[in-house]
């Protein structure tokens, strides 16, 4: 009897098609859920989790946005930065070895 081979290189494995297909079909069902139960258990008489919200609450929440997007894009330039720097350096020690 012939050995069957796989039909390419890195093929993902026969066996985990259904449990992927039912680990998405769970992942669907309980985020429906509580997307559906969502409004019931954080909202009462209109407050939410923070209670009543009025201008210097929607004022400052929003200062807090602008801030985290200020600082997420500072951090990841500097990280960009650094990761440039050791690629450079990299390919400069490349090139010195001859590679």
């Amino acid at each position: 009897m012939p050995i069957a081979a796989e039909p390419w290189p890195g093929a993902p494995c026969a066996r985990l098609a259904p449990m992927r297909a039912r680990l998405t079909a769970i992942f669907l069902t309980v985020a429906t859920a509580l997307l559906a139960l969502a409004p019931a258990a954080l909202g009462a008489d209109g407050e939410g989790l923070y209670g009543r919200t009025d201008d210097k609450v929607i004022t400052f929440f929003a200062f807090g946005v602008i801030a985290f997007f200020a600082i997420l894009v500072t951090v990841l330039s500097l990280l960009q930065i650094r990761l440039d720097n050791r690629k450079d350096r990299r390919t400069q020690d490349l090139k010195r070895l001859g590679s």
